[in-house]
């Protein structure tokens, strides 16, 4: 088997909540490989977004290491931990956050351009990603011009402009119906085996996390494995 590209060892996350400390994550460990899916379940509440701050270098656990291809992440300065962040992970939430004044291609294109890349190049790249994402023809469409599973898969395409090799997705379908969710997961499924990189999904749909390669619930601030 590859080496993990993502790896979180005895991961500790506490809140101080005026006198109460909470504790959210109670030394959370899992490896990520390239081109699997792995499913995040759990009630609102139970650490999943936390997880995913921590192991995407948002947030500082209050304990515990994050590995990035094999690197300790854990007491880097915040400019090393941006750079890796910005290079090696994708961030997609339930919400789009996609600009309002830009079409969908160069909402896509954008990250790539803001990276160094050519305009002509990352517009291609981003019709590459599009196209896959079954949007070719709403490639010129403003985001109100787009239906809200339209706007999450054109986020997606975002998200992998620059070739991350982690996905870190916080609810993705959680905006949506039941079609569009189906939808959307299939077309962020297919581009991670696509490109081989490795995706983290927090859901609390139980039926699309079935398809995943492996899914974990939070429970009590450790990971039990469910499928």
């Amino acid at each position: 088997m590859s080496e993990p590209v993502l790896a979180v060892r005895d991961l500790v996350r506490d809140y101080q909540s005026g006198d109460e400390v909470l504790h959210v994550l109670r030394g959370v460990s899992l490896d990520l490989f390239p081109g699997e899916t792995v499913g995040l379940i759990g009630p609102s509440g139970s650490g999943k977004s936390s997880l995913l701050h921590a192991a995407g270098l948002l947030e500082k656990p209050t304990g515990g290491a994050v590995f990035i291809a094999g690197k300790d992440c854990s007491k880097l300065r915040d400019g090393e931990r941006t750079r890796i962040r910005l290079g090696t992970i994708g961030f997609v939430y339930q919400f789009h956050h996609l600009l309002p004044e830009f079409t969908a291609l160069d909402n896509v294109a954008l990250p790539a351009m803001v990276a160094g890349q050519s305009g002509a190049a990352a517009r291609a790249r981003a019709r590459d990603l599009l196209k896959a994402m079954d949007l070719e023809g709403r490639t010129d469409h403003i985001p109100a011009k787009l239906s809200g599973g339209e706007r999450q898969r054109v986020a997606m395409a975002r998200a992998l402009i620059n070739s991350p090799r982690i996905i870190l997705a916080d609810e993705p379908t959680g905006n949506l119906d039941p079609a569009n969710s189906g939808q959307v997961f299939d077309g962020l499924t297919a581009l991670v085996k696509r490109t081989g990189a490795a995706a983290l999904i927090a859901t609390h749909n139980h039926a699309l996390a079935s398809h995943m390669d492996r899914v974990y619930a939070l429970e009590a601030g450790l990971l039990v494995r469910k499928k």
